[in-house]
């Protein structure tokens, strides 16, 4: 046993890896022939449907927009998504596929529901199959699934033209970018996966809840749905939440070992993929290799330290005579073990998902530091679909102005000089979503009405807090449970952190986009740095890491002090 991590955890966790690495490369590939607007293998299916989308949004589609035309599409289609579904939930009750007669959200709880599935956050202030009928999850919820996921990839798209093309301000066009990552990318991934998980047993139908007699002679409510369908999206597009309150622990969501490891790796795929995208996209296959290996280097070690801290259990009920043996297993399903928990526990916090098979409420003090560490990074350890990337290369920007200045060198990354103008920017996407966590966990823990939704007391439930609006600021929506966070206090509170943690970082890296567009490319000299060896790898790791660790590091030494 190494680090506390058994053979079956390493053999594991290594096949994860290996079989992630091998079906990124070639999507890579197929991704960035989309966005690059080329023939696919779906082009002779999709193309006449693609035109007839972009041909009734009117939309001009062979136009090139500047990148504030861009975010202006950007901004109207979102606030669009978020009316139509805010007004959705209200009026649930009145709406058809509802069987079980569920009605409207409260303002406050449709608030925080429409954000976060419109930010592509999915947290959950409910539980699913008490709280929303089929037609919300599938018309609503499910639907901003795949908008709020090729909203991302799009912006992405345009950062990487950024870096391809020069003295331009065109930058490609939002609706096409939508249609087509929608057509060619999420809707064929998601069939795939939704097949696979439905042969596994995963649920989809539309009959009401039914009754079941147990063994005891009592009765049992059976909550059903059309599961499969947005399960895979959840996991393909990043967006995380579950149908069920329970999430993919619930057997209906995920019953299998196998389909466990297929939606482990539908949640990595695309936020891996694109890092290979980015390199044929910008020309040179290396610069998304050495990204793709900077995310693979923290991830990897996190994993394994998670794994490792469970499975050695708790040290106070192993003194006390009270352990069982085999690690940590509360809050877990024996059904995946430690070594699937901790792998997930990881993966998704890693990539901006945050459903969850355990409760990272219930794991090790250490154990469940690691994913709220892992979102503390910034979402960009593969991150979400398209903005882990975007905001992994925020902290390349940033890392080759600091390189550039230790060397005395004028920074530039992939012959785009780097200036004032691009560190503002970069700043600002990255620490904003960490004055958000600061200033909201500060609010909560001070103010009467954020008191009263900590159920545990002490430093666990100044953890709650920290975990809850780490996760809503970063857009990933896991949660540390043991909150109080469905009253209009919170349900308000992490909405607008949720919103602000979304649009204040797309806004400035699609800024840093227009402004790299339209630079000349400067010629590699004896002066430029390369942006594809190990030293900038390790160098991009350690601003990454030092950004987090003095960000977070007040929070975490004053928690005791503001609990008192």
């Amino acid at each position: 046993m190494m680090l506390g991590v058994t053979p079956s955890g390493w053999l594991q966790l290594g096949f994860y890896m290996c079989v992630l690495t091998a079906l990124a490369v070639p999507l890579g590939g197929y991704i960035a022939r989309v966005l690059s607007g080329e023939r696919t293998v779906l082009s002779p299916v999709l193309a006449p449907v693609e035109r007839a989308f972009l041909n009734l949004s009117q939309s001009r589609p062979n136009e090139d927009m500047t990148w504030k035309q861009y975010a202006t599409a950007v901004i109207t289609f979102s606030l669009g998504g978020f009316l139509l579904l805010f007004t959705l939930l209200l009026a649930q009750g009145f709406l058809p596929l509802n069987p079980q007669g569920l009605s409207g959200l409260t303002p406050d709880l449709a608030f925080n529901t429409a954000v976060s599935f419109v930010t592509n956050t999915n947290w959950q202030s409910y539980g699913g199959e008490t709280t929303l009928s089929y037609f919300s999850q599938m018309v609503g919820l499910t639907v901003q699934n795949f908008v709020s996921a090729a909203v991302g990839i799009a912006v992405l798209a345009v950062l990487m033209r950024s870096l391809s093309r020069q003295s331009t301000n065109k930058l490609g066009n939002f609706w096409t970018d939508l249609v087509r990552i929608n057509l060619y990318i999420l809707l064929p991934l998601a069939l795939i996966v939704a097949v696979i998980l439905g042969s596994q047993g995963v649920i989809q139908t539309f009959s009401a809840y039914v009754t079941a007699q147990t063994l005891e002679g009592g009765q049992q409510t059976l909550a059903l749905g059309p599961v499969a369908s947005q399960e895979a999206i959840k996991m393909l597009g990043t967006n995380g939440g579950g149908f069920f309150n329970t999430n993919s622990s619930h057997p209906f969501e995920n019953p299998t070992p196998f389909s466990n490891f297929v939606e482990l790796i539908s949640i990595l795929l695309i936020p891996a993929a694109l890092c290979f995208t980015f390199g044929k996209m910008v020309g040179d296959n290396r610069q998304g290799v050495a990204i793709f290996a900077a995310m693979t280097l923290v991830f990897v070690p996190m994993t394994v330290a998670c794994i490792a801290l469970e499975q050695s259990g708790n040290p106070h009920l192993i003194t006390a005579g009270a352990d069982a043996g085999g690690g940590n297993m509360e809050g877990k399903e024996t059904r995946f073990g430690i070594t699937n928990s901790a792998l997930w526990a990881t993966a998704t916090t890693a990539a901006s998902n945050g459903s969850v098979n355990a409760m990272h409420d219930s794991f090790t003090p250490l154990g469940g530091m690691i994913p709220m560490v892992l979102m503390q990074f910034g979402e960009v350890i593969y991150g979400g679909a398209g903005s882990g990337l975007y905001g992994m290369l925020v902290f390349v920007i940033l890392t080759v102005f600091i390189a550039g200045l230790m060397v005395g060198r004028t920074p530039e990354y992939l012959g785009k000089k780097i200036g004032g103008y691009e560190i503002k920017m970069a700043s600002i996407a990255v620490l904003l979503p960490c004055a958000l966590v600061l200033i909201c966990t500060a609010v909560a823990v001070l103010s009467p009405l954020g008191q009263a939704g900590i159920y545990n007391p002490g430093a666990q439930g100044f953890s709650e807090v920290l975990y809850a609006f780490t996760s809503a600021a970063n857009n990933n929506g896991s949660a540390f449970a043991g909150l109080g966070a469905n009253n209009p206090f919170y349900n308000s509170l992490l909405g607008l952190c949720m919103l602000f943690g979304r649009f204040f970082v797309l806004l400035p890296v699609l800024a840093i986009a227009g402004s790299l567009a339209a630079k000349q490319t400067v010629p590699v000299s004896t002066g430029t740095l390369p942006t594809h060896t190990p030293l900038l790898v390790a160098i991009l790791i350690g601003v990454i890491v030092l950004v987090g660790v003095l960000t977070y590091a007040p929070a975490l030494a004053l928690g005791p002090v503001i609990e008192h």
